[in-house]
């Protein structure tokens, strides 16, 4: 056996044959039929022979090594995988030689042809696992008659063999350190099937213990509510305390995301408060980017939002009443038209949420209604009010979209009462604004103007004309929509008769 042995070592095919369960030690193997005894008397009896010690067989664990060392001295390139199942046997190998010779013959395969045959101990199974325990009852063996055990098709043979590895550990606690959540997933698993009682709490003591990402909290949870474990309902409660809602949470949702936009609205420091505009509203949205899981979008009332707005627009004019009636040179104008730039900011936040949740057509209203604060905007400079008639371009361009969805009368009302504050802002939103898309408000702003009656197209439209001759860029370009109103006006007339067999189609080409 030692011969063959040192010619499988030379031969390099030690793993390979592990690997497809073809190899098998002799002290694993059941042994051959006793020789028949010896006679009992003799005439001659011949003088006994000189005892010289057969050669030792290498073991499962020597081979291995053997032949890594072997292998690491021919070749410096290794798979990665082969590297970390060998290291896996070793580990496992040692521990379980520390018991000294196996009674049982445990075979561990996957369906991927990786097959380990292990001589392990039927007391320390049958001490540790209650499936075992139950299996090995009232099974014979003894000495050179190991109990055969085979346990074919294993999700993860490697992981099988780790766990009736922690069998021999007496301290399960500092063997799973190190682990990630994934395996200790798949150890889990197993310690389960085979009823390991110790390695099923080690292991969700161990997940209890260790930080998860995001995706590895959705395979926790998903393995932990599969368990078929009863017993061990408060332990997973106690692993899964850190994902699960309680039900007064749930009941005061409300408040606490109220106490959230609050908290937003009333930041200090710019930067902070940027990145957590930037990150509720995305969580408002529901924009996690998880197109594999199933969310709950938070809804967050709409009288809840509208009372906030109604708010931070009476700040508003608050602040441009102050500011209007501040004389020159007196008082710190500089440091209260920052107050206003703030709030104007706290308004278009909010309505890019209403936005969001294709709620804002109320707002379209209550923006067009605000003549006190268009009246008290015109009075300032316009270094200090830009950001207000920032709101009116995000209307414009979600009205555009179509996003936004409200009648021709609210759509007037409202450009009557901003489009001359926008038109005149136009030059400072553009320079100073780091957000600010030009082309996107002047498309948002054509778009909106020809869904008007031509009457209101053609006042606008020349208004914007004259503007746009004495201030240039610094008025916005909509002559896509002038050049449309121009042919709907004088080339492509729709007279508007109520003999309706003379209604035309509208080109495509009249589209924005």
């Amino acid at each position: 056996m030692a011969e063959a042995a040192e010619n499988l070592l030379k031969s390099g095919e030690v793993s390979a044959m592990i690997r497809q369960g073809f190899i098998s030690s002799p002290r694993l193997s059941p042994t051959s039929s006793p020789p028949p005894p010896a006679t009992a008397t003799a005439v001659h009896p011949s003088p006994p022979r000189p005892s010289v010690p057969s050669p030792k067989s290498p073991t499962l664990f020597e081979m291995i090594t053997h032949e890594d060392l072997a292998r690491r001295v021919s070749s410096r390139t290794h798979p990665s995988g082969d590297q970390k199942r060998l290291r896996l046997l070793e580990r496992i190998a040692a521990m379980i030689a520390k018991e000294g010779p196996g009674d049982v013959e445990l075979s561990v395969s996957s369906g991927d042809g990786f097959r380990v045959p292990m001589a392990v101990h039927r007391r320390v199974l049958a001490a540790r696992s209650r499936f075992f325990a139950e299996k090995l009852a009232g099974i014979g063996g003894g000495p050179g008659r190991p109990v055969m055990v085979e346990i074919c098709d294993c999700d993860d043979a490697e992981v099988y063999v780790e766990v009736v590895g922690l069998m021999y550990s007496t301290d399960l606690r500092r063997s799973l350190a190190g682990e990630d959540v994934e395996r200790v997933l798949g150890l889990l698993k197993v310690s389960v099937d085979i009823k390991f009682d110790d390695g099923i709490s080690a292991c969700l003591d161990h997940l209890e213990a260790i930080p998860w990402s995001e995706d590895e909290e959705e395979k926790v949870m998903s393995t932990l509510s599969k368990l078929p474990i009863r017993q061990l309902h408060e332990s997973i409660e106690r692993v899964l305390q850190r994902v699960s809602v309680e039900p007064s949470t749930s009941a005061n949702a409300d408040s606490i995301v109220v106490n959230v936009l609050h908290g937003v609205l009333q930041a200090k420091d710019k930067k902070s408060r940027r990145d957590m505009k930037a990150l509720i509203a995305r969580l408002l949205r529901g924009d996690l980017n998880r197109s594999d899981i199933c969310y709950k979008n938070l809804e967050v009332p709409r009288e809840t939002l509208y009372q906030l707005c109604h708010k931070h627009m009476d700040c508003l004019m608050l602040l441009l009443s102050e500011a209007a009636n501040i004389v020159e040179g007196q008082g710190d104008r500089a440091a209260l038209m920052g107050e206003v730039a703030r709030e104007a900011d706290n308004v278009q936040w909010l309505v890019d949420i209403l936005i969001d949740k294709r709620i804002a057509d109320e707002f379209v209203s209550l923006w067009a209604n605000q003549s006190g604060l268009a009246t008290c905007h015109s009075k300032i400079p316009c270094i200090y009010r830009f950001e207000i008639s920032m709101i009116t371009a995000q209307l414009c361009v979600a009205i555009g979209k179509g996003q936004i969805l409200v009648s021709k009368d609210a759509k007037v009302s409202l450009l009557r009462t901003w489009l001359e504050a926008l038109f005149e802002d136009f030059g400072w939103m553009k320079r100073t604004s780091s957000t600010f898309n030009k082309k996107m408000v002047e498309d948002g702003l054509s778009a909106t103007i020809l869904t008007l009656p031509m009457a209101e197209q053609q006042t606008i439209l020349l208004r914007w004309f004259d503007c746009f001759l004495n201030k240039g860029d610094d008025c916005p370009n909509i002559q896509r929509a002038f050049e449309i109103w121009w042919r709907r006006a004088f080339i492509r007339q729709y007279a508007g008769e109520h003999d309706h067999s003379h209604l035309q189609m509208v080109d495509s080409d009249n589209h924005i």
